[in-house]
């Protein structure tokens, strides 16, 4: 029989690595889109400031010392793609220079912030799984491990994408650029709407 630990960080991963976590993997798309794979140092450090970001309101909000509306949050979330896209489709406008960042001038400290939304957003699936009144640390620290190796495994694959495509079939950088965020763009907007509209 499986361990607490190991259930909770399957539920995580599970949660991220699935076509019901559309949103989540729209932002690590968009976020990944100006970057190619020898910038993965960066890659890194952009996940990692995301990662503290929804670690932080993931921990506070499921063990219950925040509360929030979560149809705002949910909403919020597709906004955070949206803005992401929408700067890397500016910086798409300028010349790309070699492991140049698109996204503002402090990217991590975006990452960050839009981590904190994300966060509260897991908090809603983790807290539906445990019930009410529940306090659980291990369940935490497991669920939110599985959900980082589940976003590391999407990074991964969204920058070896971009690699073949880049490097393998000559697509030009601006283009997948452009492609990909206009994609989550189109995605996230999608996504707004049908919150807006439940």
């Amino acid at each position: 029989m499986a361990s607490v630990f190991q259930t909770y960080w399957q539920l995580g991963f599970l949660h991220i690595c699935t076509p019901r976590a559309a949103d989540h993997l729209t932002f690590l798309l968009a976020l990944c889109a100006p970057y190619v794979l020898t910038d993965w140092r960066r890659v890194l450090a952009l996940v990692t400031s995301f990662t503290l970001g929804h670690s932080l309101t993931l921990a506070l909000a499921t063990l219950g010392l925040v509360s929030f509306n979560p149809a705002i949050i949910e909403a919020l979330i597709p906004v955070t793609i949206m803005v992401t896209a929408l700067l890397n489709l500016r910086g798409a406008g300028r010349a790309l220079r070699p492991r140049a960042p698109v996204l503002a001038a402090a990217p991590n400290a975006l990452a960050l912030g839009f981590g904190l939304i994300h966060g509260l957003g897991f908090s809603n699936y983790l807290r539906a799984l445990l019930g009410a009144g529940s306090r659980p640390i291990q369940e935490l620290l497991a669920f939110n491990v599985g959900v980082e190796v589940g976003q590391v495994l999407i990074v991964t694959i969204i920058l070896l994408l971009g690699a073949l495509l880049l490097r393998g079939l000559g697509v030009a950088r601006r283009d997948w650029l452009l492609t990909t965020s206009g994609a989550a763009l189109g995605i996230a907007t999608v996504l707004l709407l049908q919150q807006l509209w439940s």
